[in-house]
């Protein structure tokens, strides 16, 4: 289940507390009610940016300007991405395709489970000569076409995955990426060490060490991450994390489980930047 949702205030949830006690937590739904419940909530929901962000829709050109100088940078690896093809992963009604990675790749696909948001976006980006495919599922259900994207970008919708199906969704990004692809994941995190949940719309968030932890259990490493900045006091801090493979796809076939098939063409290449001065101190870089 899917959506670009996930500016919300942090510490609203407070499901370890005894007092909510006789509430089901959201971590420990089962799978049906956990993606039915979430589904259900975003049916309510308008298909409009202040929607998609939860009211927040003023904080859109900040988070769009973050994620360009995020790309920018991975542009400058030594190694980077292409720019043939782009997924835009829990897209909504198309706010980051539109405003982002339109602008800087040749042809993009989306992906998002409600019906009316992929209506909303086909009308508003249908006609754009770099628009590609829109494809209606959740990410729960959904994998990559193999070795077709150079950039997976999956931002607030994390949270709508069990932890199971998060690493196996990634396994499946895996198999999407090109050459020197790149899944970018841009999230939510908590502060307080523990997993946030949010009965209202069926989601959690995570701390940044457990999500780099279901990252790299996916058979992933972190190349580049970096806190996103000049967002409102208040809200959840936003890191957005750019990942690769973790080792060579032949060593990869062997420690994956084995009903995983990967392709053997992918090349993984040490990572490294070129000179540029866009980039904040405050970046942190994880390179070979």
């Amino acid at each position: 289940m899917e959506d670009d949702r996930g500016v919300i205030v942090e510490n609203m949830s407070s499901w370890d507390d005894p007092e909510n006690s006789n509430c089901m937590s959201v971590e420990k739904k089962e799978k049906g009610a956990f993606y039915e419940d979430a589904a259900q909530y975003w049916s309510r929901i308008p298909a409009t940016v202040d929607g998609m962000l939860g009211g927040y829709g003023f904080i859109s050109k900040v988070d769009i300007q973050g994620s360009n100088l995020f790309l920018k940078r991975l542009f400058r690896l030594k190694v980077p991405p292409g720019n043939a093809r782009a997924l835009d992963c829990g897209a909504g009604i198309g706010r980051i395709t539109e405003h982002f990675l339109l602008n800087h790749f040749q042809k993009v696909d989306l992906v998002e489970q409600n019906p009316a948001f992929v209506n909303q976006a086909r009308t508003s980006l249908e006609s754009h000569k770099n628009m590609g495919n829109f494809y209606c599922a959740g990410l729960q259900d959904f994998t990559p076409e193999p070795a077709t994207y150079d950039v997976i970008w999956c931002q607030w919708v994390l949270g709508h995955l069990k932890d199971d199906d998060l690493i196996a969704f990634l396994h499946g990004c895996i198999l999407g990426l090109k050459d020197n692809g790149i899944i970018v994941i841009k999230e939510n995190t908590t502060t307080s060490g523990k997993l946030d949940e949010d009965p209202t719309d069926s989601s959690v968030t995570r701390p940044l060490e457990v999500l780099n932890t279901l990252i790299q259990q996916a058979g992933l490493r972190i190349a580049k991450q970096k806190r996103q900045e000049n967002f409102p006091r208040g809200l959840y801090p936003v890191y957005m994390i750019a990942t690769r493979p973790s080792m060579e796809r032949s060593a990869y076939m062997k420690n994956v489980d084995s009903t995983i098939t990967l392709p053997t063409e992918t090349r993984i290449a040490d990572e490294g930047d070129l000179p540029h001065n866009e980039w904040s101190a405050n970046s942190l870089s994880e390179c070979d």
